[in-house]
């Protein structure tokens, strides 16, 4: 089993920004060396969508739409992933979800959700 623990969401102006944090624990958590986890978001009325990953032992994949604003980094030794957002637009506004699925597993582990809310 895998726990996902998210904080940093808030309320926000356009063009400002936050940073969300993601931490892992659990015993699979520890046995996989390889991995995928990062960030996704919902917004109202819409499917859930990619915003940034981290592809371990190396990699990064981000949307298009966040491309240059967002950048996904990550501890090991605090087994806590971040994104830090930046230029942050109306349409970023979401519940943000941390993802987490290692090599040896067989199913997909969500965090709670966390929302962001950026004003205009």
């Amino acid at each position: 089993q895998v726990q996902l623990v998210e904080s940093g969401g808030g309320l926000v102006q356009a063009g400002g920004s936050l940073r969300l944090s993601c931490e892992a624990s659990g015993s699979t958590f520890s046995r996989n060396s390889r991995y995928v986890m990062g960030w996704y978001r919902q917004a109202r009325g819409k499917q859930r969508e990619l915003v940034a990953t981290i592809i371990s032992p190396s990699g990064t994949n981000y949307a298009d739409s966040v491309k240059g604003r967002f950048t996904i980094s990550r501890d090991n030794a605090k087994n806590t992933v971040y994104l830090q957002m930046n230029s942050l637009k109306p349409e970023d506004t979401a519940v943000y979800y941390c993802y987490y699925r290692g090599i040896y597993d067989t199913r997909d582990y969500w965090g709670q959700g966390t929302q962001v809310t950026v004003s205009s």
